[in-house]
């Protein structure tokens, strides 16, 4: 690449949960080399402070050099607000690179800015696909990685799709699985928490329930499904459920669903969660990084939909794609229970994914790489 820089000052991009955990072990290994000057963007995607606040701390963040506040609204809404305050962050900055994460509004719209204004973008997640085009984040997801510049990829069949849609390969670096960097880094910490023992649970007596997705939550029959498989699957195993604030909302009227066998909870921090779900017997989800954190921490997972971007996760690791009916979850829980036979960690998925991003930027950007 021509143009190759002595230092490389970086806007790193987050704006939901996930991406944070992702953006912490990326931003240590960056600020251990003299060369990086990253700077964290905080979009405010999400705003309340047990889904971002709490994870800052949890993770060893730092404050967010710049934050957006672009709270909620409709995809268009929000992504238009993501646009219309970033532009001036990367207009005042000048950065020689964005670099962005996952597959939320926040990507897209920094990664729409940083393009049109010629400034590089680093994609880190790139390739993963669920061919399913009635995913906001499907989209978020394609158009990402159509304008970036650096690719950073997790798991092989994001390679291929990238190949399939005739991205350049040497753009891309396979590089592994920030997520896990975070999971490897906190285990213990999250286990010296025993937020089973606070709950009054014992470790592998129980399951842990997350559900968010619109698909999921927004439409009352579908919701109404899931939660009827769950609550039959809760009379075998007691199940426990953090309640995302957007799905809360959509619940039935507090006291239908809560009880001694489905309890629901407040949202939890990063250790808190990871606490919980280290130590339970099985997970029922709709989230992306939850198959990835399950598969190695080797804990049976029930993926609440139809198709995943992260095949690694069923062809080696310990996920299940359960559907999104009652019939098909409970298909899926008599067929495969707490049994998961022949689980393995995905390659690359060590908890050194960060120092690999670190050299695949430095090879791409900086003069000596």
């Amino acid at each position: 690449m021509s143009n190759r820089k002595q230092e490389l000052h970086l806007l790193c991009v987050g704006g939901a949960r996930p991406n944070f955990m992702k953006l912490a072990p990326l931003l240590r290994a960056l600020r251990a080399d003299s060369r990086f000057h990253p700077l964290l963007v905080h979009t405010g995607q999400h705003y309340d402070h047990q889904m971002s606040g709490a994870f800052f701390r949890d993770l060893g963040l730092p404050d967010p050099d710049f934050y957006l506040g672009v709270g909620s609204g409709s995809h268009a809404q929000q992504t238009a607000e993501i646009l219309k305050s970033f532009e001036p962050v990367v207009l005042d900055s000048r950065p020689d690179a964005v670099l962005v994460v996952g597959d939320v509004n926040s990507t897209l719209g920094c990664a729409l800015v940083a393009a049109k204004l010629c400034v590089p973008v680093i994609h880190v997640e790139a390739g993963l696909r669920s061919f399913d085009r009635t995913m906001p984040e499907e989209i978020n997801r394609v158009l990402t990685d159509a304008i970036a510049d650096l690719l950073l990829v997790s798991e092989p069949s994001g390679l291929a799709n990238l190949q399939r849609e005739g991205v350049d390969l040497a753009r891309a670096r396979l590089v592994g699985n920030l997520m896990i960097d975070s999971l490897r880094r906190h285990r213990e910490q999250a286990r010296e928490q025993r937020m089973a023992k606070h709950l009054g649970l014992a470790p592998g007596s129980y399951g842990v329930v997350t559900l968010h997705r619109p698909a999921n939550v927004d439409a009352p029959e579908s919701l109404q499904g899931i939660l009827a498989a769950l609550l039959t699957i809760a009379a075998d195993l007691p199940l426990v459920f953090p309640v995302h604030p957007r799905t809360r909302a959509k619940l039935p009227p507090a006291g239908a669903l809560d009880g001694a066998r489905l309890r629901l909870l407040d949202p939890l921090s990063y250790i808190e969660f990871l606490s919980l779900m280290a130590d339970a017997a099985a997970v029922f989800t709709d989230s992306g990084g939850i198959q990835e954190e399950t598969t190695v921490l080797g804990i049976p997972c029930f993926t609440l939909r139809d198709n995943t971007e992260r095949p690694v996760t069923v062809e080696q690791g310990t996920n299940v794609l359960a559907g999104t009916t009652k019939d098909s979850i409970l298909a899926a829980w008599r067929e495969h229970g707490l049994r998961r036979p022949g689980a393995r960690t995905p390659d690359l998925w060590d908890g050194e994914s960060a120092q690999r991003c670190v050299r695949a930027i430095t090879q791409r950007y900086l003069q000596d790489g």
